[in-house]
């Protein structure tokens, strides 16, 4: 696998002039000349990237999905992911236009969005959970990168402020379209939660955790091919609750039916719902009941 470490580095591979700026640049797409196509196949870079793409010919493999970028689509990619591109993607022929912001994790130094950039959990969705914008929504974004490269061309003391200003403001913008687009996309993401629960109640029933244990958000989120960081912002925009408190709903829910339904003891239901230790059961069952499992089982009694 390549690793690209610095920007420097990437304009090069990309048959592009030196960077203004050696830990942020703004690229535009459309001057984009893949060098060398074997390097795609199999590649990570150790700086956050953020594109707008429009019209790019070939495909796009990120986590374990494809993505075709035929239309206006905002990616965000974190230090050290894996990442792959299509032979087709190295000669690129469409009128592709759009820009990639590449920022190196030591421009961020010591500034809070150092911290509050890896809050945002879109730098985790897998390449088929882009952000898709709307005309409006590209415009604005596209100003900000046209801000960002402006910057870069007159390097003074009060470039990096400015430039992580408009950044931030990048940052707000995409986590407010990504909701937008949990919104408008609601019948969809409702499908994806009645699946979901279809998924828990089944692995709970057929006692699939006497094999592996508890389900987890990973677990889901592979079955439903999403990401789970994905996943829990689709749920919680739609519910409120994160990926992880849907499947703890679920679990008491169904310790509820062993309580009131069987005679298995508690430290047999436990084991039975997955839990390694029946204390860190009652735990969880306390704290989303307000009782104990045998307090609750008393009330059938």
């Amino acid at each position: 696998m390549k690793i690209i470490n610095s920007i420097s580095e990437k304009h090069r591979l990309l048959s592009l002039p030196e960077p203004l700026h050696p830990l942020v640049s703004v690229i535009r797409i459309s001057e984009i000349r893949f060098n060398d196509s074997a390097i795609w196949k199999n590649f990570s870079v150790n700086f956050y990237c953020i594109s707008l793409k429009r019209n790019v010919a070939g495909k796009a493999r990120y986590g374990q999905g494809y993505y075709d970028y035929d239309k206006g689509v905002m990616t965000f990619i974190s230090p050290r992911q894996v990442m792959s591109l299509e032979e087709s993607q190295s000669n690129i022929l469409s009128p592709a236009s759009g820009y990639a912001l590449l920022i190196h994790p030591d421009f961020l130094y010591k500034h809070p969005l150092a911290e509050t950039i890896r809050s945002y959990g879109f730098f985790s969705y897998t390449i088929n959970e882009a952000l898709h914008l709307s005309e409006k929504e590209e415009e604005n974004i596209e100003n900000i990168f046209l801000k960002i490269d402006q910057e870069c061309q007159h390097i003074d003391k009060h470039t990096q402020d400015i430039i992580l200003s408009q950044i931030d403001l990048l940052l707000n913008y995409s986590n407010r379209f990504y909701e937008r687009q949990f919104i408008t996309r609601k019948a969809v993401n409702h499908d994806i939660l009645s699946k979901m629960e279809q998924q828990l109640s089944g692995y709970l029933d057929e006692k699939q955790t006497l094999k592996t244990g508890l389900p987890t958000v990973e677990l889901m989120a592979k079955q439903l091919n999403l990401s789970p960081h994905y996943l829990s912002d689709l749920l919680r925009s739609l519910t409120g609750q994160s990926a992880q408190q849907h499947i703890q709903d679920r679990i008491i829910q169904k310790a509820k039916e062993y309580l009131s339904g069987t005679s298995l003891s508690v430290a047999e239901i436990a084991y039975l719902l997955g839990f390694e230790r029946p204390q860190s059961f009652n735990k969880l069952f306390k704290r989303k009941t307000e009782t104990s499992p045998l307090a609750f089982r008393k009330t059938f009694n």
